[in-house]
């Protein structure tokens, strides 16, 4: 047996071919047989069309079950499957061809299968070694242009391995599975849970809140983004006794708020497990299965990754492990910056470490604040306005000041009046940490998978203090 990851996940497939593996929204299921077929055709048909191990084959298409088997169908030909959303323009994705120069595009995986059904099956997985490419991750690029992060055979089944003990994972789950492809969080950390345990996904093809309601009570594990949860929460179906098959509820991609936290489990008795990770690592941190799942924290770091946080009790977030990317595709002046001597990823999120290990992230670097010479970490205002009544949810920027070089911006969710808001802010944190403008909006602007996307409000707000 090699390293190639398709032969770890393909040896936890149920023994029985008809075992559901995708349970779709008609009601019919597609087994763990097809899915195992329809990846070895699709293999051996690439490797026809001229795809050699190390090749890129970039996926552009909607989420189904053969854009999974093409996906699988990748590692089994030895080949770097490079995702890529739906939502991005010509122009971005011109950019993203030819910084992969990938040697097959997919943009309909199902007329690929329905051809690569008339193909025979790749007799075997091509041997690959734990740091052999098997994907490159292009991260939303808010900064600069996109960077391919690489992530190794050996990346992806360490975490998964690490995930599938540490949620728990059995053959007697059942994972909601309603998160885009194009990204690790449903890509890596959904179903390789699911394969590892060779248990059935109900498949949905996006986020409908009915849809999920309606699904909830055939699954038993559900992963989401925040405003999964918030939009559950909004929708009056959504009961105790709806969520009361489930084990358990799992959120990451994006900060979760305590009110949220505290909501969820007021309606369903049900403590949201929220973890932490990124494109370059896939999991880094997850609240504990068994005991406190502190709402704010992102837990502990996973068994075989070191973390430090740098500059004091409050900085940077380092870390080092078996999951950790190898660097950024054909930037190797970028790689050596991000890495330190001693070999551990600069992560850019910001937080701290309670004595006990526990993680908290206050926020990315880049976020960082610093108002007449003084650092304002935008998540500790956030934590305090979101408390505040008739706030939904705050975004804290920093814009261009007259006097102090940044001023405390907040845009928020919610109705008040903003001298009021900042008065009352003003009573919790120190005059230079309390916004000095708030501006109220009916949304935030968010990337693919909820991350408010601050640069964007930074560039609307930037002439607040003109």
């Amino acid at each position: 047996m090699s390293d190639n990851l398709y032969e770890l996940l393909s040896g936890r497939f149920p023994a029985d071919p008809q075992a559901p593996c995708f349970i779709l929204r008609d009601g019919t299921s597609i087994g763990y047989g097809a899915l195992a077929d329809g990846a070895a055709r699709a293999a051996a048909l690439m490797a026809r069309r001229g795809v050699k191990p190390g090749d890129r084959v970039v996926l552009k298409a909607e989420k189904s079950p053969q854009s999974v088997m093409a996906y699988l169908a990748t590692l089994m030909a030895g080949a770097v499957f490079v995702p890529l959303n739906t939502a991005y323009t010509a122009a971005e994705t011109e950019y993203f061809l030819a910084d992969a120069e990938p040697a097959l595009v997919l943009t309909d995986p199902v007329v690929f299968l329905a051809e690569a059904a008339g193909v025979g099956p790749l007799a075997a997985p091509v041997p690959r070694a734990a740091d052999d490419l098997a994907s490159i991750i292009y991260t939303s690029g808010t900064t600069g242009r996109s960077k391919g992060a690489m992530l190794s055979h050996g990346n992806l089944a360490a975490n998964a391995l690490a995930l599938h003990a540490a949620w728990g994972f059995s053959s007697d789950d059942v994972l909601l599975h309603a998160l885009p492809i194009f990204h690790v969080h449903g890509l890596f950390v959904a179903m390789h849970c699911a394969f590892l345990s060779g248990a059935p996904m109900v498949w949905l093809d996006k986020f409908e809140d009915a849809a999920v309601i309606e699904a909830l009570p055939r699954a038993t594990v559900m992963m989401g983004v925040p405003t999964f949860y918030t939009r559950l929460l909004a929708n009056p179906a959504f009961t105790r006794e709806t969520a009361s098959h489930m084990r358990l509820f799992i959120s990451g991609s994006a900060p979760l708020l305590e009110s949220t936290f505290a909501e969820f489990e007021a309606r369903t008795g049900h403590r949201i497990l929220e973890r932490y990770g990124m494109s370059e690592a896939v999991i880094i941190t997850t609240n504990p299965l068994e005991g406190e799942r502190v709402p704010g924290s992102v837990g502990f770091p996973l068994p075989g990754v070191e973390l430090r946080v740098a500059g004091g009790e409050t900085g940077v977030i380092q870390i080092r492990g078996p999951s950790v990317f190898s660097g950024y595709w054909r930037m190797p002046e970028k790689t050596a910056e991000e890495f330190t001597k001693d070999g551990f990823f600069i992560t850019g999120d910001v937080g701290r470490r309670d004595p006990d290990g526990r993680v908290w992230i206050s926020g990315r670097a880049k976020d960082l604040v610093i108002s007449g010479g003084f650092n304002v970490y935008p998540k500790e205002v956030e934590m305090v306005l979101d408390e505040l009544p008739g706030i939904v949810e705050s975004a804290v920027i920093g814009a261009p000041h007259p006097d102090f070089g940044e001023g405390v911006v907040a845009v928020v969710i919610g109705q008040g009046e903003e001298g009021a808001v900042i008065a009352s802010a003003r009573e919790k944190l120190a005059a230079f940490k309390a916004p000095k403008r708030v501006f109220f909006v009916d949304e935030l602007p968010r990337n693919t998978m909820g991350k408010v996307q601050k640069n964007l409000l930074r560039e609307r707000y930037a002439d607040a203090f003109s």
